[in-house]
């Protein structure tokens, strides 16, 4: 996983009142969970533009003055209407203790079924998991190569190594639909066949009834 350093001040005074002002100052209040005790501070929002606006996981170093702490992202709130954040939360990592987060979906390869004419349908960008962050992959990676118009892979379909799926077994992750274009070849295909069969079939036809004109009427006694 990759690191990241990030500076931030610990908090004395919270609640929405001192969170308002810390956001017109251009700080983002912030929580950490996880540990003996949640550390409250702030930071300056452009300290996070390299964090959240990527879609890279990160094993973040903490400055809280001389304290320093190991964590990662685990949630973050945007404005209804802007982009700004209006806050964050973060998981202390600590030794021999899974952290749950949210991994990215890679997706590798040409599938077999786009290059068919099928459609690639994404379902899922990312997918909340559990592990050691040690263990814990960058990404999500999902080999579609093989992948054929009609199928699907979904979570329970998955088997990586040191992390654990915290998504219903049954969610898709990613399908091949069919697209029109392929149902329109497909039909096209089918109606070659259909007016070649019945070609055949009138030839076949022609010659049975050829063969019965040409006949000679037998001599009759």
């Amino acid at each position: 996983m990759k690191t990241i350093e990030i500076t931030g001040h610990l908090r004395e005074a919270v609640g929405g009142t001192s969170a308002k002002q810390l956001r017109r100052e251009g700080h983002v209040p912030c929580v950490v969970y996880g540990g003996e005790e949640n550390l409250h501070f702030r930071a300056d929002e452009r300290e996070f533009n390299k964090l959240v606006y990527t879609p890279d996981v990160f094993l973040i170093t903490l400055k809280l003055g001389e304290k320093q702490v190991k964590v990662v992202l685990r949630d973050v709130q945007y404005h209804a209407v802007g982009d700004n954040i209006l806050h964050m939360d973060f998981i202390e990592v600590l030794p021999g203790k899974a952290v749950s987060i949210t991994l990215p979906v890679a997706l590798e390869g040409s599938s077999l079924g786009v290059r068919n004419g099928g459609v690639l349908r994404r379902n899922a960008k990312v997918l909340f998991v559990r592990g050691m962050v040690d263990a814990l992959p960058d990404a999500i990676a999902i080999d579609i190569t093989a992948m054929r118009i009609g199928e699907t892979i979904k979570v329970g379909d998955l088997n990586i190594p040191g992390v654990e799926m915290l998504e219903a077994a049954n969610r898709v992750v990613v399908a091949i639909k069919t697209s029109r274009k392929a149902i329109a070849d497909e039909e096209a295909e089918a109606a070659e066949e259909d007016a070649s069969a019945e070609g055949e079939e009138s030839t076949a036809a022609e010659g049975e009834g050829a063969s019965s004109d040409g006949a000679e009427a037998p001599e009759e006694g």
